[in-house]
């Protein structure tokens, strides 16, 4: 029988992270690997289902948590925040690092880049600043289409640190997103003491996610701002001009996303993709689902439509 689940390791990064790292092995000959970057507030442990049922279809998994995220540390950079200074290129320096790491357990086999909301973010940055060292990417349930709400945003923590300092947690922003989309949903009656509703509509899932001591926390101030300079660098179309055009790229979204409004902001970057001359873009508005796709009702199909494309992109 296999084993499943993820075997953890720590991980020197050249920005001086020690990255808490997740691997999986395939199960069955391997066709390809799976870089996961998960999103904010979150952790890469939580991918190990999505990392066992890739492992059953021949794909290696590996993950990490992101600098600020569940057991990575950093000395420039402590809970909840990338790092005391240029924190966005630090955590993109990980993120090949983990790559490279890959590339070395599982030689000459094709690596996915896949994301999830700000990992999709990250996965966006990745393909655009090393546009050669991924097969194909996988951006999912991400905005970047944020635009002028970026100016407001960076206003709101321009005055949180004049009060608090840069590694204070944005309670203002917090408000205006995570804090404030479960109300929008009816099921929010169910679990009134929970902010993370809007996840999936599986409340299980959504219990699990309140009861991880190292998910659903406000972020910090400094976080928001690189986040923020990430988000700013995605949106850049010129970005795009180095990828091959025929580079696979796989969409997804929520039709009941308040992450992305609705799926809006997925549409977006399909659009922008397609404009930009991409030719192979996968793209799916899932009805009903809300933002976290790998933990909603329906994710087992979701899984298998995902391999069948790795499938297709890493044959």
């Amino acid at each position: 029988m296999a084993e499943t689940g993820f075997t953890q390791a720590v991980l020197d990064s050249p920005s001086g992270a020690k990255l808490a790292i997740y691997t999986r092995s395939a199960d069955i000959p391997a066709r390809g690997i799976v870089h996961v970057n998960h999103g904010l507030a979150e952790c890469a442990s939580r991918y190990a289902p999505f990392a066992d049922y890739l492992a059953s279809r021949g794909y290696h998994t590996i993950a990490q948590d992101h600098r600020g995220h569940g057991h990575t540390t950093a000395e420039d950079g402590g809970a909840r925040r990338f790092a005391d200074k240029d924190g966005w290129n630090k955590l993109m320096s990980d993120v090949k690092a983990v790559e490279d790491h890959a590339k070395s357990l599982w030689p000459d086999l094709p690596l996915v880049v896949f994301g999830h909301s700000m990992g999709a973010v990250i996965t966006t940055n990745h393909v655009m600043r090393e546009p050669d060292s991924v097969a194909a990417a996988a951006i999912w349930n991400g905005n970047m289409a944020i635009g002028g709400m970026k100016a407001v945003m960076r206003l709101i923590l321009f005055f949180e640190a004049l009060v608090g300092g840069p590694n204070t947690p944005s309670l203002t922003i917090d408000k205006m997103t995570f804090n404030g989309w479960s109300k929008r949903f009816p099921d929010h009656k169910q679990m009134p003491d929970s902010t993370s509703v809007w996840l999936s509509r599986d409340l299980e899932q959504v219990r699990l996610y309140d009861e991880n001591p190292i998910c659903g926390w406000p972020s910090s101030v400094s976080l928001w701002r690189d986040f923020l300079s990430g988000v700013a660098f995605a949106e850049d179309n010129a970005n795009f001009a180095n990828i091959a055009k025929d580079k696979p790229f796989h969409l997804i979204g929520g039709s009941k996303d308040p992450a992305t409004n609705n799926g809006k902001t997925v549409r977006h970057l399909y659009k922008r993709l397609k404009k930009a001359g991409f030719k192979d873009v996968e793209f799916q508005i899932l009805k009903g689902f809300r933002h976290e796709t790998l933990n909603e009702i329906g994710r087992e199909h979701q899984m298998e439509a995902f391999a069948d494309w790795l499938d297709k992109v890493t044959g």
